[in-house]
């Protein structure tokens, strides 16, 4: 099963030196899953302030500068690794350091729906 593993932390609260140390623990939980052959996709993201919103009301769609809710961590980046079960994605999430920072922070698991074509 497909996972995707979004990162959720707080933007701009690392100093080069820490943001380059992450990034570095990154790059080995990713070689680690490219190694074991479930490594799909990973990408950070840009900051909340380069997000558009799209919605619909009333037949209208309507653009909004940002992301779609005011909170204290916002989406940071993403993984999408090929699972045996949401027990070894769990485990991969554990991995992923800016979860693990000490500061606020998580990481949500959701299943990837098999598109049908």
């Amino acid at each position: 099963m497909r996972y995707m593993l979004l990162i959720y932390t707080r933007e701009g609260e690392m100093s080069a030196e820490e943001h380059e140390a992450v990034a570095g623990a990154h790059r080995v939980v990713m070689n680690e899953a490219r190694q074991r052959g479930i490594f799909q996709g990973a990408e950070p993201l840009m900051p909340t302030s380069t997000a558009t919103t799209v919605r619909r009301k009333e037949g209208k769609v309507f653009t909004i500068d940002g992301p779609f809710a005011e909170t204290k961590e916002q989406l940071g980046g993403y993984y999408i690794l090929d699972c045996e079960n949401l027990d070894e994605a769990i485990e991969w999430a554990s991995r992923i350091p800016t979860a693990c920072r000490g500061q606020e922070g998580c990481v949500e698991i959701r299943p990837i729906r098999p598109m049908n074509n």
